[in-house]
Protein backbone atom coordinates (compact mmCIF):
# COMPACT_ATOMS: atom_id res chain seq x y z
CA UNK A 1 0.00 0.00 0.00
CA UNK A 2 1.01 3.59 -0.58
CA UNK A 3 0.19 5.52 2.57
CA UNK A 4 -0.26 9.25 3.17
CA UNK A 5 -0.10 10.93 6.59
CA UNK A 6 -2.23 14.08 6.84
CA UNK A 7 -1.58 16.32 9.86
CA UNK A 8 -4.21 19.10 10.00
CA UNK A 9 -2.91 22.26 11.66
CA UNK A 10 -5.22 25.22 11.16
CA UNK A 11 -4.03 28.48 12.71
CA UNK A 12 -7.42 29.85 13.78
CA UNK A 13 -8.00 27.97 17.03
CA UNK A 14 -10.58 29.80 19.14
CA UNK A 15 -10.45 27.77 22.37
CA UNK A 16 -6.67 27.82 22.82
CA UNK A 17 -4.89 30.40 20.67
CA UNK A 18 -2.28 28.93 18.31
CA UNK A 19 -2.44 25.63 20.19
CA UNK A 20 -0.97 23.65 17.29
CA UNK A 21 2.36 25.47 17.60
CA UNK A 22 2.26 26.26 21.32
CA UNK A 23 5.41 25.05 23.03
CA UNK A 24 4.95 21.80 24.91
CA UNK A 25 8.10 20.91 26.86
CA UNK A 26 10.06 23.21 24.58
CA UNK A 27 8.71 22.06 21.20
CA UNK A 28 5.74 23.18 19.08
CA UNK A 29 2.79 20.85 19.68
CA UNK A 30 2.46 19.67 16.07
CA UNK A 31 6.07 18.45 15.99
CA UNK A 32 5.25 15.51 18.27
CA UNK A 33 2.82 14.22 15.66
CA UNK A 34 5.32 14.74 12.84
CA UNK A 35 7.89 12.71 14.79
CA UNK A 36 5.37 9.96 15.52
CA UNK A 37 4.52 9.73 11.81
CA UNK A 38 8.17 9.33 10.87
CA UNK A 39 8.80 6.83 13.65
CA UNK A 40 5.93 4.62 12.47
CA UNK A 41 7.82 3.80 9.25
CA UNK A 42 4.56 3.23 7.36
CA UNK A 43 4.20 6.40 5.26
CA UNK A 44 5.30 7.27 1.76
CA UNK A 45 4.41 10.92 2.36
CA UNK A 46 3.98 12.95 5.55
CA UNK A 47 2.29 16.29 5.02
CA UNK A 48 0.92 19.12 7.16
CA UNK A 49 -2.26 20.83 5.98
CA UNK A 50 -2.23 24.41 7.22
CA UNK A 51 -3.38 27.89 6.27
CA UNK A 52 -0.36 29.54 7.91
CA UNK A 53 3.09 30.19 6.46
CA UNK A 54 4.47 30.28 10.00
CA UNK A 55 3.03 26.83 10.73
CA UNK A 56 4.34 25.61 7.37
CA UNK A 57 7.88 26.74 8.20
CA UNK A 58 7.77 24.84 11.50
CA UNK A 59 6.47 21.71 9.75
CA UNK A 60 9.21 21.89 7.11
CA UNK A 61 11.87 22.36 9.80
CA UNK A 62 10.81 19.05 11.36
CA UNK A 63 10.79 17.20 8.05
CA UNK A 64 7.16 17.20 6.96
CA UNK A 65 6.04 18.34 3.53
CA UNK A 66 3.76 21.32 2.93
CA UNK A 67 3.19 21.25 -0.84
CA UNK A 68 0.30 23.74 -0.66
CA UNK A 69 -1.61 25.87 1.83
CA UNK A 70 -5.28 25.39 2.63
CA UNK A 71 -7.95 27.22 0.73
CA UNK A 72 -10.37 29.68 2.34
CA UNK A 73 -13.20 27.14 2.71
CA UNK A 74 -11.14 24.54 4.58
CA UNK A 75 -9.63 27.27 6.76
CA UNK A 76 -13.04 28.40 8.04
CA UNK A 77 -14.34 27.57 11.52
CA UNK A 78 -17.13 25.38 10.14
CA UNK A 79 -14.86 23.26 7.93
CA UNK A 80 -14.55 19.61 9.00
CA UNK A 81 -11.46 17.44 9.06
CA UNK A 82 -12.92 15.43 6.20
CA UNK A 83 -13.25 18.60 4.09
CA UNK A 84 -9.54 19.09 4.67
CA UNK A 85 -8.78 15.51 3.68
CA UNK A 86 -10.70 15.86 0.42
CA UNK A 87 -8.83 19.04 -0.43
CA UNK A 88 -5.48 17.36 0.27
CA UNK A 89 -6.28 14.27 -1.80
CA UNK A 90 -7.64 16.35 -4.69
CA UNK A 91 -4.56 18.57 -4.71
CA UNK A 92 -2.21 15.59 -4.69
CA UNK A 93 -4.17 14.06 -7.55
CA UNK A 94 -3.69 17.26 -9.54
CA UNK A 95 0.04 16.91 -8.86
CA UNK A 96 -0.05 13.35 -10.23
CA UNK A 97 0.29 11.72 -6.79
CA UNK A 98 -2.18 9.05 -5.63
CA UNK A 99 -2.29 6.90 -2.50
CA UNK A 100 -4.10 3.81 -1.27
CA UNK A 101 -4.72 5.00 2.30
CA UNK A 102 -4.55 8.18 4.31
CA UNK A 103 -4.05 8.51 8.04
CA UNK A 104 -5.42 11.62 9.71
CA UNK A 105 -3.20 12.48 12.68
CA UNK A 106 -4.44 15.36 14.78
CA UNK A 107 -1.59 17.36 16.36
CA UNK A 108 -3.65 17.66 19.55
CA UNK A 109 -2.75 14.04 20.44
CA UNK A 110 0.93 14.40 21.40
CA UNK A 111 1.18 11.18 23.42
CA UNK A 112 0.27 8.98 20.45
CA UNK A 113 3.47 7.25 19.31
CA UNK A 114 4.86 5.89 16.09
CA UNK A 115 4.28 2.44 17.53
CA UNK A 116 0.57 3.23 17.91
CA UNK A 117 0.31 4.25 14.25
CA UNK A 118 2.14 1.14 13.07
CA UNK A 119 -0.05 -1.15 15.18
CA UNK A 120 -3.17 0.51 13.77
CA UNK A 121 -1.90 -0.17 10.24
CA UNK A 122 -1.16 -3.76 11.25
CA UNK A 123 -4.85 -4.16 12.13
CA UNK A 124 -5.90 -2.70 8.78
CA UNK A 125 -3.74 -5.20 6.91
CA UNK A 126 -4.52 -8.21 9.11
CA UNK A 127 -8.27 -7.65 8.93
CA UNK A 128 -8.20 -6.53 5.29
CA UNK A 129 -10.20 -3.58 6.52
CA UNK A 130 -11.27 -0.28 5.03
CA UNK A 131 -10.66 1.82 8.15
CA UNK A 132 -9.09 1.79 11.60
CA UNK A 133 -9.93 4.34 14.29
CA UNK A 134 -8.15 4.78 17.62
CA UNK A 135 -10.34 4.46 20.71
CA UNK A 136 -9.75 4.18 24.43
CA UNK A 137 -11.83 2.83 27.34
CA UNK A 138 -14.53 5.27 28.40
CA UNK A 139 -13.89 6.81 31.79
CA UNK A 140 -17.45 6.25 33.02
CA UNK A 141 -20.42 4.04 32.07
CA UNK A 142 -23.02 5.83 29.92
CA UNK A 143 -25.59 5.00 32.59
CA UNK A 144 -23.96 7.68 34.76
CA UNK A 145 -25.03 10.41 32.35
CA UNK A 146 -28.40 12.10 32.07
CA UNK A 147 -30.23 15.31 31.27
CA UNK A 148 -31.01 17.99 33.81
CA UNK A 149 -34.58 19.16 34.13
CA UNK A 150 -35.83 22.69 34.53
CA UNK A 151 -33.93 24.70 37.14
CA UNK A 152 -31.33 21.94 37.42
CA UNK A 153 -33.75 19.29 38.60
CA UNK A 154 -32.32 15.78 39.05
CA UNK A 155 -35.73 14.14 38.87
CA UNK A 156 -35.23 10.90 36.91
CA UNK A 157 -31.52 11.60 36.32
CA UNK A 158 -30.49 8.11 37.53
CA UNK A 159 -32.47 4.96 38.27
CA UNK A 160 -34.12 4.82 41.68
CA UNK A 161 -32.78 1.38 42.62
CA UNK A 162 -29.20 2.66 42.95
CA UNK A 163 -27.74 0.25 40.38
CA UNK A 164 -26.40 3.13 38.30
CA UNK A 165 -23.47 3.42 40.72
CA UNK A 166 -22.48 -0.22 40.43
CA UNK A 167 -19.75 0.13 37.80
CA UNK A 168 -18.89 -3.58 37.79
CA UNK A 169 -22.27 -4.56 36.37
CA UNK A 170 -21.73 -2.70 33.10
CA UNK A 171 -19.86 -3.88 30.06
CA UNK A 172 -16.85 -1.83 28.96
CA UNK A 173 -17.59 1.08 26.66
CA UNK A 174 -15.06 2.85 24.45
CA UNK A 175 -14.77 6.35 23.04
CA UNK A 176 -13.01 7.73 19.96
CA UNK A 177 -9.87 9.52 21.17
CA UNK A 178 -8.98 11.43 17.99
CA UNK A 179 -5.41 10.10 17.76
CA UNK A 180 -5.52 7.93 14.61
CA UNK A 181 -7.95 7.71 11.68
CA UNK A 182 -6.86 5.40 8.85
CA UNK A 183 -9.04 5.07 5.77
CA UNK A 184 -8.95 3.32 2.43
CA UNK A 185 -9.12 6.20 -0.04
CA UNK A 186 -11.39 4.49 -2.60
CA UNK A 187 -13.93 3.77 0.13
CA UNK A 188 -13.59 7.31 1.49
CA UNK A 189 -14.69 8.75 -1.84
CA UNK A 190 -17.52 6.22 -2.25
CA UNK A 191 -19.02 6.45 1.23
CA UNK A 192 -18.50 9.15 3.83
CA UNK A 193 -19.66 6.91 6.68
CA UNK A 194 -16.79 5.63 8.81
CA UNK A 195 -18.29 3.34 11.45
CA UNK A 196 -19.50 0.35 9.45
CA UNK A 197 -18.57 -3.17 8.38
CA UNK A 198 -14.87 -3.31 7.56
CA UNK A 199 -13.94 -0.62 10.10
CA UNK A 200 -11.95 -1.70 13.16
CA UNK A 201 -10.75 -0.21 16.43
CA UNK A 202 -7.23 0.25 17.66
CA UNK A 203 -7.49 0.42 21.45
CA UNK A 204 -5.14 2.87 23.17
CA UNK A 205 -4.48 3.46 26.84
CA UNK A 206 -6.34 6.36 28.44
CA UNK A 207 -3.02 7.92 29.49
CA UNK A 208 -2.00 8.26 25.83
CA UNK A 209 -5.41 9.45 24.68
CA UNK A 210 -5.23 13.10 25.77
CA UNK A 211 -6.79 15.35 23.11
CA UNK A 212 -5.75 18.95 23.75
CA UNK A 213 -8.60 21.40 23.39
CA UNK A 214 -8.42 23.51 26.54
CA UNK A 215 -5.83 24.94 28.92
CA UNK A 216 -6.59 22.13 31.36
CA UNK A 217 -5.91 19.54 28.63
CA UNK A 218 -2.61 21.23 27.84
CA UNK A 219 -1.45 21.22 31.46
CA UNK A 220 -2.51 17.60 31.86
CA UNK A 221 -0.53 16.62 28.75
CA UNK A 222 2.53 18.40 30.16
CA UNK A 223 2.36 16.39 33.37
CA UNK A 224 1.95 13.08 31.55
CA UNK A 225 4.74 13.83 29.10
CA UNK A 226 7.16 14.82 31.84
CA UNK A 227 6.49 11.46 33.49
CA UNK A 228 7.04 9.73 30.14
CA UNK A 229 10.37 11.46 29.66
CA UNK A 230 11.47 10.44 33.14
CA UNK A 231 10.87 6.88 32.00
CA UNK A 232 13.37 7.38 29.16
CA UNK A 233 10.96 7.36 26.21
CA UNK A 234 10.12 10.53 24.33
CA UNK A 235 6.43 10.97 23.44
CA UNK A 236 5.80 10.13 19.80
CA UNK A 237 9.12 8.31 19.56
CA UNK A 238 9.63 4.60 20.03
CA UNK A 239 12.29 3.83 17.45
CA UNK A 240 15.03 6.44 17.52
CA UNK A 241 16.87 8.61 20.02
CA UNK A 242 16.52 12.32 19.31
CA UNK A 243 19.60 14.55 19.53
CA UNK A 244 18.41 16.39 22.64
CA UNK A 245 17.91 13.05 24.42
CA UNK A 246 21.38 11.83 23.50
CA UNK A 247 22.73 14.98 25.13
CA UNK A 248 20.69 14.32 28.28
CA UNK A 249 18.35 17.28 27.84
CA UNK A 250 14.58 17.40 28.17
CA UNK A 251 12.67 18.57 25.08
Amino acid sequence: MKNLAIIPARSGSKGLKDKNIRLLLGKPLLTYTIEAAFNSHVFDEIMVSTDSKVYAEIALKYGANVPFLRGEETSADNASSWDTVREVLDNYKKMGETFDTFCLLQPTSPLRSGDDIRKAYDILERMNGIAVVAVCPAEHPPQWYGRLGANGSLNGFLSEDGTAYQRQQYEQYYRVNGAVYIRNIDDFYQDGHLYKKGSYAYVMDQMKSVDIDTEVDFKYAEVLMKNTLRGGIAPGNRFRVLPHQAMGRCA
